[in-house]
């Protein structure tokens, strides 16, 4: 199952009616600070939440929670600027339709969206599971300045290891592991990577851009990452060498092929570029270019980077090579 669109009005950015349709592969998210990037994955991401069929409705998490858990009404998302109480967002995988309203708290389409059982992982930008240790106890008894997302990061890589994983998921992580030379495992709710010479480093010693590689190998290795999934990943690029790109790319490109379907959100032209030039058909991804004009969101929409008119990743690089040549 593959989510096909979203539909979102009047809620925090996106003030006017905006909709987007995806591919079934990596849908690949670009733009400036500001323009609802992350806030697209985490409405995906709090949809597949609500498709579970052990949720329960008095207990099930709202998207506030996705965004701060001080955040008790979701009203407080509506754009401050619109005055029109219709506030919400729709996800659709083309048969099934999760509608949200914010303002009244009220989700619609629940009985047919419920028993979806969407699986879905988030990786958000910053590194979790260095902060492991007794975080999850602490979390349920105090206030933390955590979101769902950062909390779920947790839980989804503490799970126990499945005792078989795929073929093309055994490559992936037999490159990884050679990346980060070595494994991760969990003992007393600390992560290590245990090396190839038998040492084994906390996880908040390691560099942070092979922590994010250790994260990836771990959620691969507990079977998260498996056909049907949704993996959505807010900013793969922050904190890993650029040496480092065409590896995860390739991890990706690998992942979908498998069945799982992928949404990211990036600032860096080099890293949408690789997906770009390393997919093997070009409907593997799809490039979105978000932008602010009049007040509003638009989205132009393609299957090269080249043609999604003016945008700032790319921008950047011309700005650069500008300065280097003295132009």
């Amino acid at each position: 199952m593959a989510i096909q669109s979203i539909d979102i009005f009047n809620v925090m950015v996106f003030q006017r009616q905006f909709y987007l349709d995806f591919c079934s592969g990596i849908n690949v998210l670009i733009g400036e600070n500001g323009v609802g990037k992350t806030t697209i994955l985490k409405m995906i991401y709090a949809a597949t939440q609500w498709s579970n069929e052990k949720t329960n409705p008095g207990k099930t998490k709202q998207l506030t929670d996705f965004f701060s858990n001080s955040l008790k009404d979701s009203s407080i998302l509506k754009n401050a600027g619109r005055r029109e109480e219709n506030c919400y967002y729709k996800v659709s995988d083309g048969e099934h339709v999760f509608e949200n309203h914010l303002p009244q708290n009220a989700v619609f389409n629940f009985d047919d969206w419920l028993g979806l059982n969407i699986p879905s992982v988030f990786i958000p930008s910053m590194e979790m599971l260095s902060h492991s240790k007794g975080f999850l106890a602490m979390n349920q008894k105090y206030t933390m300045p955590f979101d769902g997302t950062q909390t779920d990061i947790i839980v989804n890589a503490s799970l126990p290891e499945t005792r078989e994983v795929s073929k093309l998921c055994g490559v992936l992580l037999k490159e990884i592991s050679d990346a980060i030379e070595g494994v991760v495992v969990q003992e007393n709710d600390i992560f290590y990577v245990m090396k190839n010479d038998g040492t084994k480093v906390d996880f908040s010693l390691e560099a942070e851009g092979l922590r994010k590689l250790g994260l990836l190998w771990k959620l691969i290795r507990n079977g998260l990452l498996e056909k049907g999934t949704i993996l959505l990943w807010d900013e793969p690029e922050a904190n890993l060498n650029p040496e480092l790109y065409p590896l995860v790319v390739n991890v990706l490109l690998g992942l979908q092929k498998n069945g799982v379907q992928v949404f990211i959100a990036t600032h860096s032209y080099n890293f949408a570029k690789y997906l770009e030039i390393r997919r093997e058909k070009k409907e593997q991804v799809m490039f979105y270019n978000l932008y602010k004009a009049k007040d509003a969101i638009f989205c132009i929409s393609a299957y090269k980077m080249e043609d999604l008119g003016k945008n700032p990743i790319m921008s950047a690089d011309d700005q650069l090579l500008d300065e280097v040549y003295g132009l």
